[in-house]
Parts: C-alpha cells; structure tokens; sequence
C-alpha cells in the first residue's frame, strides 16, 4: 500500500545548526533597534533611573525572544508557523505615553496591556476570518506600503539615529558609513558564493561596526553597564492596575495591531509561497495576543510581527521558520545576558540605516511584484491601489495629519499600514464584492474595448495614426502591453461595441470570447 508523501511547505527547510544561528543571529541585528526603541521610549516617559529602564530592556528581548519562538516553531492553536519575528508594538507608544501622562504609572499600562490583549486573545479567530477579503490588490497594497512607511526608519538610522538636535545629525560622517554599509551589502549579494550571498546584511554590519570602531565612531564603554545575567523579575514595578479608560484605548491599539500583523502574516506568506488561510492567521494572532497578555507580567509590551525581517526573508531568500526560532532564542539569551546585549546595542545605527534600505526597499519591491499580479481591466483596481497607498503614505509625509480628530481615531490611522491596509479592503469590499464586480471601467484605465476594423488596418498602418504607446510588429497593432489590438469585420465590431455598452465586455479576454461566440454563429 502506497502512502501519499506529504508537501513539503518552504518554511518548513531545516539548515545546518551553524547557519541556523547566524541566519537568527541577523534577524536580531536587523530588529534590534527597533525592539530597544519602545522601552527607551516609555521608561524615560516614567521618569525611570537608567538601571530600570535597562530592566525594561532586557525584559523586552526576553519576552520577544519567546514570543519569536511561539510564532515561528508554534504549538496546537498557537503560533502562524512562519518566519516572524516578533518584538514590543510600536503602536501602543502614543496610548502607554497618554496613560503615563494621565498618573496611572508602569502598573496602570500593564494593567491595560493584560486586559486588552485577552480581549484581543477572545476576538482574534473572528478577526482572522476577514483574509478572504485580502486578494492580491489588497496584499500588495499593503506589503508595498510595509516597505514604504519603514523607510523613515532607515533614513533616520542613516543620520545617526538620536534626534534632529544631536550635532551629528545627519552629518557627512554618519551618512558616510550608512553608504559605506550600504555599499557592502551590495557587492557582499553579488559573491557567487550563496551563503556569503545570504548572510550580506549580516556581514556589512559586522564590518560596518569593526570600522566604526576602529575609526572612534562606535562607543563600546557601556557594554558591561547591565551586569553579566539578569534574571527577569515578574512585576518588578508593581502589580498592575486595571483602568476601564485605559483598557479601552489599548483595546485600541491591539486592533490596529492585529491588523498588521494580519499583514505582515500576508506578506510573508507571498514572499515564502506558501499557503495562508483564515485558520493560520487565527493561530498567528492568538500567538501575538497570549504574548502580549502575558509581556508585563515581565514587565514588557504588546506583542506584534516585525516587518523590517519580512523585508530580511525577502532579501536573503531563506525561508526557514527555524532560522527565524534561532532568532529567538538569542533574544531570550540576549534577555538574561545583558552584557551580550549591550554587545549588540553597540551597533552605531548609520551601519543599521545602510542595511536598512535594501530591507525596507525589498519589502516595497515585494509588494510591487504582487500588484503586477493584479488585472486592471474593467475594474476599479487602479483607484483600490492609488487610495490606499495614498493613505498609507500621508502619515509618513505629514504625522500631524491626524491630530484634529478624535484621539482614537488617530491612534488607528497614524500608523500606515493599518490606514493602507483598512482602506485597501474596504475599498476591495465596495468594488469588488458589494453588489458584484463594477461594470463600468475606471475613468484612470486606459480603453481596453479596442478594436480595427479590417479596412481601417492598412491606412492606419500607412499613416502611422496611432494611440500613445501603439507601435506596430509584423503587420499588426500592439497598444502600450503589447497586446494585439484585434482586427474585426464590422457586424463583429457591432458585437463588441453592444457588449461594451451593457456592461458584458469589460477585458480583452471578453472580447475574444465575444470574437470566438459570434464566429461560431
């Protein structure tokens, strides 16, 4: 009796264990600006001592570490089984800072995060269910507008990394070694040796740091300031409090946090090419929601995928979700050895800005590639596409876009991948579900209902009286995509004409069968 073999999914590729880490090991570099940010942020908003905001540190890679390992290898109900690196939320800073400002204290945030992220943990199969309504025109929206909005974030690693204020802000010397690094990872992907291919963001900022510091522009003095190990300290700031206002806000912030990580699930799945249905992403979420519920009883934050490594799975090529574990294990390493991850810290960020474009870059490039998927005849999807990348865009280019409206509101759209991606499906909703596809082209589409009649071809030909971006091949028209404009005798351009006008012609496709139904009469 023959068994069927099982498929064999791309992220399930097992490396050897030397490759496995330093995949991991890049993976952490590439997000651990990113994952520090949040605890600096908010434990100098509490007015916390530097010994307690690095306690806040080391509690983040801690329980980021682990909530890597829940996405990425996954258990029964728990974890999407992808590539994803999971860290402290950027979206919660504006809500957490509001709660601190209101009196409420560390304990009055965790309090909050618990509540709302079991909420979340209770509505995230629900949530899941709306992946039907993200086809291409939705997915690639959405990645194209990850890659975007993470731009800012290299740009400012590439100018130092501080604040407009620091004197070296953007000076020649930061910029420099960001192009430097840059430069590196470029002629580093063209070694014909794969591994040296793969591991080049990783390699550029090995070499990046060892140049910065043997030219004084990399500080290592810090590095053994935490001590040696540091065992995490459950509700080392107290135990948490539980605001009805508050929890409702961050309530809040878990949905725009879902979310992305419904995107970032989406995303990485194009990029893997593998399969991603309602019940992965409802494993996905409900892993994000039990971290996040239980992050500051470690004295951490919300829990989210991180979508600068969706952009390093892109880049590299490697797909295994155990490289990704890896990751996570050195984060839990990097959570009770301070001193390592002082290490680590002591990366200048120009070298992370330089990296960082060709990730975020390769994120953006993704998503294009997944819109040129999208078939934009007789349909609304060009208008789906520029609307909601506009959207997604506007909190890049102007964050104060949002600042008069209710709080709430801003909290959800401030952030450009839930505007892009919230937009994107309603719009994909309204056009493309709600009462049928639209059988009126898009005013933005170019004709797609053309046809010559056969005594029009050879003077048009003759006088060259041409659309824009017609060319002519071997006796025939072609229109700007190359596609053969169809040659008709006139009672076959009646049939098209009357299809276009009741709506039963909408693509070529439907003019070649209209073509093919009137020849077989």
């Amino acid at each position: 009796m023959s068994r069927t073999p099982r498929i064999r999914r791309p992220e399930d590729e097992r490396l050897r264990l030397g490759p496995t880490f330093a995949y991991g090991l890049q993976h952490v570099l590439t997000m651990y600006g990113g994952i520090i940010a949040v605890p600096l942020i908010i434990g100098n908003a509490a007015g916390l001592a530097p010994a307690e905001i690095g306690l806040l540190i080391a509690s983040c890679l801690f329980i980021g570490g682990l909530a890597t390992i829940l996405q990425s290898w996954g258990v029964p109900f728990f974890g999407s089984q992808l590539p994803l690196v999971q860290g402290v939320s950027f979206s919660g800073v504006a809500t957490m800072t509001a709660i601190l400002a209101a009196g409420e204290g560390l304990p009055g945030v965790f309090g909050a995060v618990i509540a709302a992220s079991v909420a979340g943990l209770i509505v995230a199969p629900f949530f899941a269910m709306i992946v039907r309504f993200f086809p291409p025109v939705v997915t690639g929206t959405v990645i194209t507008t990850i890659g975007l909005t993470l731009m800012p974030v290299a740009a400012s690693w590439a100018m130092g990394g501080t604040s407009p204020e620091d004197p070296m802000w953007g000076s020649l010397q930061n910029i420099g070694l960001a192009m430097g690094t840059l430069l590196v990872v470029l002629v580093l992907s063209k070694v014909a040796s794969p591994t040296v291919s793969r591991l080049a963001i990783l390699i550029s900022i090995v070499l990046g740091t060892v140049f910065a510091g043997i030219v004084g522009w990399a500080d290592f003095s810090n590095i053994a300031d935490g001590g040696i190990v540091a065992l995490p300290q459950p509700f080392a700031f107290g135990l948490p409090t539980f605001g009805v206002a508050s929890i409702i806000s961050m309530f809040i912030v878990i949905i725009v946090t879902m979310t992305e990580t419904t995107a970032d699930i989406i995303a990485v799945g194009e990029i893997v090419g593998t399969k991603v249905d309602s019940k992965r992403i409802a494993n996905g979420l409900r892993a994000d929601m039990i971290s996040s519920a239980v992050a500051p009883v470690f004295n951490s934050f919300t829990q989210s995928a991180f979508a600068q490594n969706v952009g390093l799975v892109a880049i590299t090529g490697v797909k295994s979700r155990f490289v990704v574990s890896a990751g996570g294990v050195i984060l839990v390493v990097l959570g009770l050895l301070p001193i390592v991850g002082g290490l680590v810290a002591a990366v200048p960020p120009p070298v992370l800005g330089g990296a960082g474009i060709v990730l975020f870059g390769s994120v953006a490039a993704a998503g294009v590639r997944t819109l040129a998927k999208v078939n934009y005849e007789g349909n609304m999807n060009m208008v789906i596409v520029a609307v909601s990348l506009g959207f997604g865009v506007i909190p890049v280019v102007m964050p104060g876009f949002y600042d008069a409206l209710p709080s709430w509101v801003g909290i959800i759209l401030h952030s450009g991948i839930s505007s892009a991606a919230i937009m994107a499906v309603l719009l994909n909703l309204l056009f493309n579900h709600l009462g049928g596809k639209s059988a009126e082209r898009s005013a933005f589409i170019p004709g797609t209902g053309r046809v010559i009649r056969e005594e029009d071809l050879a003077r048009l030909i003759a006088n060259e009286t041409l659309f824009d971006g017609d060319t002519i091949k071997d006796g025939k028209i072609l229109d700007a995509d190359g596609e053969e404009v169809p040659v008709v005798t006139a009672s076959q351009e009646v049939v098209i004409t009357d299809g276009i006008k009741t709506g039963k012609i909408r693509s070529r496709n439907d003019i070649r069968r209209a073509l093919a139904e009137a020849d077989a009469e």
